[in-house]
């Protein structure tokens, strides 16, 4: 998808084949095709972010949520996330399991999102780092705008039946896309899936998960798996961090052009990964 950015004073001042016609509006967002046909654009304000798609489309209007979800829009021009556990006293001097939260923050370390675990004192118990969960996303406002659910299954390579699965949703109670683990004698091996359950990408991650004095990469992978488009690594932490906490690190890379429910997804995998490989300590 091309991304087109131009300033509302210059927009009447485009040549013929560049001039759009404003079809309707919904909020903010104002819909707009060219006469000339070539093919559907999506204009938001402020900004005028032009979002043009293949010449030839059917001028058929598409609501701008089905494309991006509302606070997904940072996702659009991003093409990495740094994952950051938060250390909780408690957990670290009493070994006392406590709900995760995490500071989701851009490549140059500003926070653009703040997880937080919701999960019950009994599973936490019982169940350790296989309970099941809720993590609710907020923006820097404070506003709820993805919500994650886990429900209780197994991880073992034992125990193919009933492998995990994580379904993400954005907003909360609309899916957008699931982190599925298929079964693998030794690999760690997931498959996304978009809001249909259809299958997008893969991840593939390494025999040996452990992260000792280095970084350990779960690659991201088209459907044949003959491409690699991204990563999700986790990163080292430190001696001391690594073995007397669970805290965690991570870096998620994907390309800048996926669509921003599938970085969602992708965000989702990262901290299935931490809870199937690198909740418990020692490491």
């Amino acid at each position: 998808m091309e991304h087109v950015i131009l300033a509302a004073a210059s927009l009447a001042e485009q040549p013929d084949d560049n001039t759009f016609l404003v079809c309707g509006s919904q909020g903010t967002k104002e819909f707009c095709f060219n006469p000339a046909g070539q093919g559907l654009f999506l204009v938001e304000f402020p900004g005028l972010q032009l979002l043009r798609e293949k010449p030839g489309m059917s001028k058929i209007l598409t609501p701008f949520p089905a494309i991006c979800p509302p606070g997904l829009e940072y996702l659009l021009e991003i093409d990495c996330l740094l994952i950051h556990q938060q250390l909780e006293l408690m957990e670290a001097l009493f070994g006392f399991e406590t709900n995760n939260k995490y500071e989701v923050k851009n490549k140059i370390g500003q926070q653009i999102y703040f997880a937080t675990e919701k999960s019950n004192l009994c599973c936490k118990i019982f169940c350790g780092a296989q309970r099941s969960f809720k993590i609710n996303i907020v923006d820097n406002m404070g506003t709820e705008v993805i919500r994650m659910r886990r429900s209780l299954h197994c991880g073992s390579c034992w125990c193919p039946c009933c492998l995990q699965k994580l379904e993400v949703q954005a907003p909360p109670g609309e899916p957008i896309g699931y982190i599925v683990q298929k079964w693998h004698p030794c690999l760690p091996n997931f498959v996304i899936q978009d809001e249909s359950e259809d299958a997008v990408l893969k991840i593939r991650g390494p025999c040996c998960v452990s992260s000792c004095g280095r970084a350990t990469n779960f690659k991201i992978k088209n459907l044949d798996a003959s491409k690699t488009i991204g990563n999700i690594a986790k990163n080292w932490s430190g001696l001391i961090t690594e073995v007397l906490t669970d805290v965690d690190n991570f870096e998620v890379k994907f390309p800048m052009t996926l669509d921003v429910r599938i970085k969602a997804t992708l965000m989702g995998a990262c901290f299935l990964i931490d809870y199937m490989y690198y909740e418990t300590r020692p490491r």
